[in-house]
């Protein structure tokens, strides 16, 4: 399932031409700002009229009773030219103001960031079939960011969940997460919108919702309601606030980007589009290497491959492709081809495994292993509220690797070390066994086997499958059994 954007972690930040503005911190605290001054405003009366409150990054799910027979229509207004059906009704109403009023410095953001994508995902989208246009719903999924994190951990500018992302064939592992890839992203975005309006016979609207709460949530409310409509299934207690609130926002968005001037954004300084080459590299290279060999800086590189994790390409992968700048492929390949393949990777940055306790936070481990909590958030994929709850969680945490002659080792990194040291029993299954028994045999529960395994807990166990039955870990040479 696919969340849209609520809490947004910007990790990198670039000082070149292929920037990313402003913080999203910054963003949140405006919208916050935003939605503080909508509630003093005039705006509230329609809000309550609507049953409505600005809502842009808030992921709790509301079931309030609002299905009274408001009116939808308004009197017709001229709408730009667009290929997705565009409405305009109090809703949608509602959100070309918000947008225009008390979140205009947040959708000026996303306004001047769009131009730096826009261009390659109608690409994208135009050459699978689908509508240009769909471009606005990753405006209203992650303002265009591509370092973009939600509550539930949906990632990239289409925001994807792990699960739905592998699915449509994107790769996610500690060296690499290609939902931050916004040409990859797109694609995959642009096979599931064709399945979703598929499944929905057509219909933009209720594919959007199913985008946002999931095609099954939509299917049983089709079938609660007995209606295809979007409008009259929205006037229902049982889908949430937020997908509610999905559609109208993306048309809104949409009838604000396609007329920018019209609506009161005339002054928006818009990125340059962003244009790459593609090169293949042998063997793991450091992104500082890259950037030598191109002449630009090592965040230009970073900003061109952000699904990239680590500071440098994956290893045991040769030929993979990256990025780099227009026109640079040709004398990067004369220079890199210029540095021996020994010198191509330094492990600067060891990644370590820690268990965070009780009242540890981004900042306090940050501090302890002197990292930025942003780092160790991009790395982990967490959002604002599972930032929050780290009591338990094992984090992967990027610790500079000493230089020569200075001190190796700190008490918080061997900690970490003692911490990582984990060993594993496997069972080999046998004809008959299944996640229940196998629980009971070896003292866990079916659903830690199944985290442990990645399996699904309704899943049959295939005869000659090896499962992991217990995990135990070493400290101070100690051996310590790890419940999960």
């Amino acid at each position: 399932m696919i969340k849209t954007t609520l809490i947004i972690l910007s990790l990198l930040f670039s000082t070149t031409a292929f920037a990313a503005p402003a913080s999203t911190a910054a963003e949140q605290r405006d919208l916050a700002r935003a939605m503080q001054v909508a509630s003093n405003s005039s705006d509230v009366a329609l809000s309550k009229g609507l049953g409505l409150t600005p809502s842009d990054f808030s992921d709790d799910e509301d079931f309030s009773d609002d299905s009274q027979d408001y009116d939808l229509k308004l009197p017709e207004m001229e709408l730009p030219d667009s290929d997705i059906p565009l409405t305009f009704n109090t809703k949608v109403d509602y959100f070309v103001r918000y947008f225009q009023g008390p979140a205009r410095p947040v959708f000026a953001k996303w306004l001047s960031r769009s131009e730096r994508y826009i261009p390659m995902m109608k690409t994208v989208l135009k050459k699978e079939g689908l509508p240009e246009d769909l471009v606005y719903l990753a405006m209203i999924e992650s303002g265009f960011m591509t370092h973009a994190v939600s509550v539930a951990s949906a990632v990239g500018p289409w925001q994807f969940m792990p699960a739905t992302g592998k699915r449509y064939a994107l790769r996610i592992d500690p060296w690499v997460d290609e939902r931050r890839d916004p040409l990859k992203a797109t694609i995959a975005a642009a096979l599931y919108l064709k399945e979703l309006y598929a499944l929905f016979n057509n219909d933009w609207y209720l594919a959007a919702a199913g985008y946002n709460a999931g095609e099954n949530k939509i299917l049983r409310a089709i079938n609660m309601y007995n209606t295809r409509d979007f409008w009259e299934i929205s006037k229902g207690s049982y889908l949430a606030r937020e997908t509610k609130d999905y559609v109208p926002k993306l048309l809104a968005a949409a009838i604000i980007a396609k007329e920018p001037a019209k609506h009161g954004f005339a002054d928006v300084a818009y990125l340059p589009p962003i244009e790459f080459d593609v090169v293949k590299i042998p063997s793991r290279t450091d992104l500082e290497v890259v950037a030598k060999a191109c002449g630009v800086s090592v965040q230009t590189i970073r900003d061109l491959n952000p699904a990239l994790r680590r500071g440098s390409t994956p290893p045991d992968y040769p030929g993979y492709q990256l990025k780099v700048p227009r026109g640079a492929a040709a004398s990067f390949e004369t220079e890199y081809a210029k540095v021996p393949e020994s010198e191509r990777y330094t492990e600067k940055v060891k990644h370590v495994r820690y268990r965070a306790k009780k009242k540890d936070t981004l900042v306090s481990i940050a501090r302890r292993f002197k990292t930025t909590p942003q780092a160790i958030a991009e790395l982990n994929d967490l959002g604002h509220k599972k930032a929050a709850k780290l009591h338990g969680k094992v984090l992967t945490v990027p610790v500079l690797v000493a230089a020569q002659g200075e001190q190796t080792s700190t008490p918080a990194l061997a900690e970490a070390k003692a911490e990582a040291k984990e060993f594993h029993k496997y069972y080999t299954v046998k004809k008959g066994d299944t996640l229940a028994s196998l629980a009971k045999r070896f003292n866990v529960t079916a659903r830690v086997l199944s985290a442990w395994n990645n399996l699904k807990t309704r899943v049959a166990l295939k005869p000659g499958k090896r499962i992991i039955v217990a995990k135990y870990q070493e400290k101070k040479g100690a051996g310590a059994r790890d419940s999960g």
